[in-house]
C-alpha cells in the first residue's frame, strides 16, 4: 500500500500544474451509475452530479468540460492528469484520501442495500456480487461473505439474474429504480450504512482548486440548492 500512495503522489506531483497551464478544468465520472451519472439518448454525460458540476462550476467560476473514465482505472488517471476532478458517486474513504484528496461531501452516506431475485436470498453463506473497488466490494470482503467482483454496475445485476450471485449490494439510490422496473427483482429488507458520503476527488496538490470548489459545495448547501437536487434524483437525505 505504501508502494502504491508513493508512486501516485510522484504522478501527482508531475501532473499538479495541469490546471494552472490550462483554464479548463476536466469533470471525470464514469456515465454508468444512474442517478448519479450515466449517458443520456444524446450521449452526453447526464444525472444529478452532471447537474451537480455544472453548478459548482459556474459558482466557483470555472471553466469546465466532462470526460468518462472507467471505473476501475478512475483514480489512477485523476493521479496522472487525464482531468482534474472525479465526479462520480466516489464515497470518502481513508483508503482513497491516502492516494487523492477529496472535497467535503455533497450527499450524506447513502444506504447501501441488496437486490436478489428472491425475499429469502442467502446473503450470508450465499455469493454477493458488487463493482470492483468499491466501499461495497470491501464491506463484503471484510464480512467474510463470499464476494464476486465485476467492472460494471451492469454486470453485478446481470450475475444475479443468471445465478452466477445470489444478491448484489450496491447504493440504495441506484438499485431502487432497476428493481421497480424488474418484477423478477427485489429489494431484500437489510441495508448497510458504509462509506462517509461522496465527494470530489483531486490530486492532493490541487489544493486552489479544492478550496474553490469547497466554498462553492457549501454555498449550495446554504441555499438549498443541492437539497433540491438530492430530492429531484432521490438520493438519500438532505443536509
Amino acid at each position: 500500500m505504501k508502494k502504491l500512495v508513493v508512486s501516485a503522489l510522484a504522478l501527482a506531483l508531475s501532473s499538479g500544474l495541469a490546471m494552472a497551464e490550462d483554464k479548463t478544468v476536466r469533470l471525470g465520472t464514469e456515465g454508468a451509475y444512474a442517478p448519479y451519472n450515466f449517458i443520456n439518448d444524446a450521449g452526453e454525460v447526464d444525472g444529478f452530479e452532471r447537474e451537480v458540476g455544472d453548478e459548482l462550476c459556474a459558482r466557483a467560476e470555472l471553466t469546465c468540460e466532462w470526460v468518462t473514465n472507467e471505473w476501475d482505472s478512475i483514480i489512477p488517471n485523476l493521479v496522472s492528469g487525464n482531468y482534474d476532478v472525479i465526479i462520480a458517486g466516489m464515497s470518502i474513504t481513508a483508503e482513497r484520501d491516502e492516494v487523492i484528496d477529496f472535497t467535503q461531501n455533497y450527499t450524506q452516506p447513502d444506504p447501501s442495500a441488496y437486490l436478489a431475485t428472491s425475499a429469502d436470498a442467502d446473503i450470508s453463506g450465499g455469493v454477493v456480487a458488487a463493482q470492483s473497488n468499491t466501499i461495497q466490494a470491501a464491506f463484503i470482503a471484510e464480512s467474510g461473505n463470499t464476494l464476486v467482483e465485476f467492472a460494471t454496475p451492469e454486470e453485478t445485476i446481470a450475475a444475479v439474474r443468471n445465478g452466477e450471485a445470489d444478491a448484489v449490494l450496491a447504493d440504495k439510490a441506484f438499485l431502487t429504480p432497476i428493481a421497480a422496473e424488474d418484477g423478477d427483482l427485489v429489494m431484500l429488507d437489510q441495508e448497510e450504512l458504509i462509506g462517509g458520503g461522496v465527494g470530489l476527488g483531486l490530486r492532493e496538490s490541487d489544493t486552489e482548486l479544492k478550496a474553490k470548489l469547497d466554498a462553492a459545495i457549501e454555498s449550495m448547501k446554504a441555499d438549498g440548492s443541492l437539497n433540491a437536487l438530492l430530492e429531484k434524483w432521490e438520493i438519500g437525505p438532505g443536509f
